[in-house]
């Protein structure tokens, strides 16, 4: 429990104070952030706002995960070491998009199949790593096993193992695809994407340690937890969450840096990072039910227009639909913020209680 308290704290403190300055370097460097015209009117202010923030909230991550572990003597894992990977590899990606997008002054950074090629090399990779490393013989940070609170009877090694990876390799992808567009289309207002992060890894903090204490390895049961490093998987969400909390401080509104593709796709990947490696695949579609939504509202009006030639909403995401209705920005921000909230609490309820009936 020490070293999830020391990552989420030092975590929260680096971003904290690591964003300012942050902030004063891409000032110096006039990198600042390009609104789309096609957007609402009221975003024009925000045009030159320094962006790529999503670099402190990976940085005090790492230096979170790093420290901790140097203070407490203990050594990293598999596991915790793969969802850093995913979430600093697509966090690469996003800076990528974002550093092409503010130095030549577009709303186009890497192109959608360069964007989409860089985010399945992360995947993959991670997918295959994360059914090595066996604990004990046979228990690795992923499974073939479809999960919700704990893997299902679902195999998708059903017609043997090499098949069972080629299903799990594109079930992955198909999971962080999800995730990381969720969280990136949810980033369209000060403060709503960080916001919504902090409660959802907050939530993993907690299933984090749960899954700990009724682990199988340490206190076996009918109802025990098969999951590899879950102790060290909750220091993990602890330190995202500490670290989107210190960045909130200068990221609500009036926002003073942005997140950026950097931190949004970092954070969607972490996301499905701690879900497959928690086996909680489908339990996140709850937990993070905000970005659900928002999701699907732009599925919704895509699909509605090329069919029909009608538009379902204003404008997508639906946060923007909002905004177009005549509702406050920081109105928005509070009400969405809510709503991720609620999602986070019915995923709780969900997991507790499977344990509650089973046990």
């Amino acid at each position: 429990m020490k070293a999830v308290l020391l990552g989420a704290a030092i975590a929260l403190i680096a971003s904290l104070f690591g964003t300012p300055m942050f902030i004063k370097l891409l000032v110096r460097k006039g990198y600042g952030q390009f609104i789309r015209d096609d957007g609402p009117t009221s975003h024009h202010t925000k045009r030159g706002t320094p962006t790529m923030g999503g670099v402190v909230i990976i940085g005090a991550v790492l230096l979170a995960y790093a420290l901790a572990h140097l203070i407490t003597l203990t050594p990293a894992t598999a596991s915790g070491l793969l969802v850093l990977l995913l979430m600093t590899g697509l966090g690469l990606v996003g800076f990528l998009d974002d550093f092409i997008k503010i130095s030549k002054q577009r709303s186009l950074g890497l192109r959608s199949h360069e964007k989409l090629i860089g985010q399945t090399v992360v995947a993959v990779l991670f997918a295959v790593l994360a059914l090595q490393f066996p604990s004990r013989g046979y228990r690795t940070p992923a499974s073939t096993y479809i999960s919700f609170v704990r893997d299902t009877n679902v195999n998708l090694a059903f017609a043997g193992p090499v098949i069972g990876i080629i299903l799990f390799v594109l079930w992955a992808n198909l999971m962080i695809a999800g995730t990381s567009n969720g969280v990136n289309l949810t980033d369209g207002l000060d403060g709503l994407a960080t916001g919504a992060s902090a409660m959802v890894f907050g939530s993993y903090v907690l299933i984090g340690i749960w899954q700990f204490n009724q682990n199988c390895q340490t206190n076996p049961s009918l109802k025990c937890y098969e999951v590899r490093d879950p102790h060290d998987l909750a220091m993990v969400a602890a330190a995202v969450a500490g670290a989107c909390f210190g960045f909130l401080w200068w990221n609500a509104s009036p926002a003073k840096i942005f997140m950026g593709d950097t931190g949004s796709l970092a954070l969607g990947g972490a996301l499905a990072g701690l879900a497959i490696t928690t086996r909680t695949e489908l339990l996140v579609v709850i937990l993070g039910g905000l970005f659900v939504v928002i999701t699907l509202s732009v599925i919704i009006q895509v699909a509605s227009f090329k069919t029909t030639g009608r538009r379902v909403f204003r404008m997508a995401p639906l946060q923007h639909h909002f905004e177009l209705v005549g509702w406050d920005e920081v109105t928005i921000v509070i009400r969405f913020w809510i709503i991720a909230g609620l999602f986070a609490a019915v995923g709780l309820g969900l997991f507790y209680g499977e344990w509650v009936v089973g046990s």
